[in-house]
């Protein structure tokens, strides 16, 4: 489409339709897209040549709607200058009607100006008014106001005589003609009642001082205690003037009576001094279910409902009591009855039925919710204590029955006996009952105590276990070295072990239930070793006198003549003949032993080299003395009371066999069958007893004791004990050859 027919397109506004250039941007920029639509919609219709013969159709149908438009626009711009217009007439209104206003308002103000100036002139009269009214209120109240002194006085010794009720009433009179006088006069205080102040709290301090004493007043004044409460109960319910707040004597009753029940029984001055204070608590046992007791029966008719005295009284007795206590435990630390005492008393004695678990004592006394009178820090530190303090008696006790019993030893007589002839002494009964008596002291308090004395006891029972071995051992060396020779020192350290015996007896009083199994198992391993210790003692004493007797076995003379055991055996007897002095099992245990010691100290001499046989006859006559002192040993030791079962001697019959043996070269059959009964014997041991025959070549020495070290190991018979593990091993000589035992 060419220039020209654009034009032609292009639609042409009426000439009365031309409008000024738009006053605003907005206006031109609306312009310019209404017409670049146009022109974009007329290029569109118009695009086809067809279409352009309706082009005068289009053009009047759009003059058309533009003076359609431009009417609506003209109908629209009038209605809002007619709009315009009238509100531009009421602004004009508004403003005539402001500007009346402000007028009126002027004049006002002239007016009110003149009033001010006008009230000033009248002050005077109105201070006049005023004292007028003062003055003619003043007049009505005289009579009642000069009377005021004398009620003030006749108050207070109504308070001095302790009428409360009375003397409240005309507290309350003389308050309230205060209150009018006040208002009357317009708040102005007249002097007549500057002792009122005074009057009210002296009357509060009566009825305070009869609320503290009031567990006396229910027993001696119960109307005095009676007054003080209704004067308190009055006052709050009265509602107070507005120139003073509430006196609040409710509460300050209720205080006096907490302070006055504490001051009574846990006042400062009333603590208990050291050694004391099972006096002060068993005291305080009576006075305080007393005291209940009294608040029940006296002091709660006496109060209202609300007041709930019998828990005020219980809640206030426990409360001074705890405090009372906690003082206490902050002082002086206490010994240890004291700890005990209030142990016991506070954890069964108070919560127990004579005291606050009486059944006496209702729901009311509310028990339940008081706390209890020791924390667990005070409990805690109260057993500590108390088994430091045990401890330290209980050491101190035991050692001075041990220093008795020490200082018995050296005594010329023998020890004391019991009915039944055993050695006797009060010393493991007494040890006993000590550790015994403070355990079960301990279970009174509580399971924790116990246990913690236990544990205790049993440290001090091993503590003195020791310490009676160590006097043992020093009583022996003292005797051993002369130093301080005993009369009868065997006999005291048999009469020792019958104390270790009864001891280990009685050792099950020590326990109770609850105890942890195993627990006395180191006080009972202390007593087996003191049990060996003094078997050691009375063994080595032993030994020491038949080592002078066994220098001269074997010899010819011992091969000839059965003198020399004879002497042994009677030694041996005079030595364990106080042996029946003991008790069972530990006789059969020393009995046992002794013939070991014995038989030990036997073999011993044999491996000496004391003797060498010189013949066949010497051997054979060697081996039936070996068989006459293995039965006399036998006799000897059955005839002191030692069970068959337990007898040493056939390690001398085994010796037999192998001196007896003809045939040297069978030698390693008896060296192998001495092993098997005796496993403990060694290459030394069998040498030494070879060397006694006399006749042993060294191919048949080391062929017996190849077949020693070549021969099958078998474990000791059941209840065997070791026998050549205790002979000394004998030194072997440098070459048998030299030392004349080649045969």
């Amino acid at each position: 489409m060419d220039s020209s027919i654009k034009d032609k397109m292009q639609p042409t506004l009426p000439s009365g339709s031309s409008c000024p250039g738009p006053e605003w941007p907005e206006q031109d920029r609306a312009e310019q897209l209404a017409r670049g639509a146009a022109l974009k919609w007329a290029s569109g219709i118009f695009y086809r040549p067809e279409q352009l013969a309706r082009l005068g159709q289009y053009r009047s149908r759009e003059v058309q709607r533009t003076c359609f438009l431009e009417a609506r626009l003209k109908s629209v711009v009038q209605s809002y200058l007619e709009g315009v217009q009238t509100g531009v007439w009421q602004l004009s209104q508004a403003l005539g009607a402001v500007q009346g206003v402000h007028e009126a308002l002027s004049q006002a103000h002239g007016l009110i100006q003149g009033l001010a100036q006008a009230s000033k002139s009248l002050e005077a009269l109105r201070e006049q008014v005023t004292q007028h009214k003062q003055l003619q209120a003043l007049s009505q109240l005289l009579p009642r106001l000069q009377a005021v002194p004398a009620s003030v006085t006749h108050t207070k010794m109504l308070i001095d005589a302790q009428q409360l009720l009375e003397a409240y009433v005309s507290l309350r009179e003389l308050e309230q003609l205060q209150e009018e006088a006040w208002v009357s006069l317009g708040g102005l205080e007249l002097p007549v009642f500057q002792g009122l102040g005074l009057l009210a709290e002296a009357m509060g301090h009566a009825v305070e001082e009869a609320a503290g004493a009031a567990g006396q007043l229910a027993r001696t004044d119960p109307a005095l205690l009676v007054a003080a409460i209704r004067v308190a109960e009055m006052e709050a319910r009265r509602t107070p003037p507005q120139r003073r707040g509430p006196r609040d004597w409710q509460r300050r009753c209720l205080q006096a009576l907490q302070a006055g029940l504490e001051q009574v029984h846990f006042g400062t001055t009333v603590l208990p001094k050291p050694g004391a204070l099972a006096e002060w608590l068993k005291a305080l046992q009576v006075a305080l279910p007393a005291e209940l007791a009294t608040a029940e029966a006296l002091v709660a008719p006496c109060c209202p409902p609300y007041y709930n005295v019998i828990r005020l009284w219980s809640h206030t007795l426990h409360n001074g009591l705890r405090r009372s206590l906690q003082q206490l435990l902050k002082g002086p630390e206490l010994g240890a009855t004291d700890a005990f005492t209030l142990l016991h008393w506070a954890l069964h004695v108070y919560p127990g039925k004579e005291m606050m678990g009486s059944l006496e004592l209702g729901p009311e006394a509310d028990v339940s919710q008081l706390e209890p009178l020791l924390t667990s820090e005070n409990i805690e530190k109260l057993e500590a204590t108390f088994v430091v303090k045990v401890q330290a008696s209980v050491a101190q006790w035991l050692q001075k029955a041990l220093d008795g019993e020490v200082g018995e030893w050296s005594r010329e007589q023998e020890p004391n006996t019991d009915p039944s002839g055993f050695y006797h002494s009060p010393m493991p009964a007494i040890v006993l009952q000590i550790l015994a008596e403070n355990i079960h002291l301990a279970g009174m308090v509580s399971e924790s105590l116990q246990h913690r004395v236990h544990g205790m006891a049993l440290s001090e029972l091993g503590t003195f276990l020791k310490s009676f071995s160590d006097a043992l051992i020093q009583f022996s060396q003292d005797h051993l070295s002369g130093e301080a020779l005993a009369a009868h020192y065997v006999s005291y350290l048999l009469a020792a072990l019958n104390h270790q015996s009864e001891l280990s007896a009685s050792l099950s009083i020590l326990h109770f239930d609850g105890v942890a199994p195993g627990v006395l198992a180191p006080v009972e391993a202390g007593l087996d070793e003191l049990q060996r210790r003094i078997c050691r003692l009375v063994l080595e004493a032993l030994q020491v006198e038949l080592q002078p007797l066994f220098t001269a076995l074997p010899s010819r003379q011992w091969l000839s003549s059965s003198e020399l055991l004879d002497r042994v055996c009677e030694q041996t007897s005079n030595f364990c003949r106080d042996f029946r002095r003991i008790r069972n099992p530990e006789v059969q245990v020393l009995l046992a032993e002794a013939e070991r010691t014995v038989v030990v100290q036997y073999l011993h001499a044999l491996m000496q080299g004391r003797l060498v046989c010189r013949s066949a006859d010497e051997r054979a006559q060697a081996a039936q003395c070996l068989q006459h002192d293995a039965a006399q040993f036998k006799e000897l030791f059955l005839s002191l009371g030692l069970e068959e079962t337990a007898h040493c001697t056939p390690v001398l019959l085994a010796v037999r066999e192998l001196l007896n043996l003809c045939d040297p070269t069978l030698l390693g059959l008896e060296v192998a069958g001495l092993q098997q009964q005796f496993p403990d014997v060694s290459e030394d041991h069998v040498s030494a007893l070879l060397d006694l025959r006399g006749d042993v070549s060294r191919e048949q020495r080391q062929a017996a004791l190849s077949s020693l070290e070549t021969g099958p190991s078998s474990s000791p018979r059941t209840g065997r004990r070791a026998l050549f593990s205790l002979v000394p091993a004998p030194t072997p000589a440098l070459s048998t050859c030299l030392s004349g035992l080649c045969t």
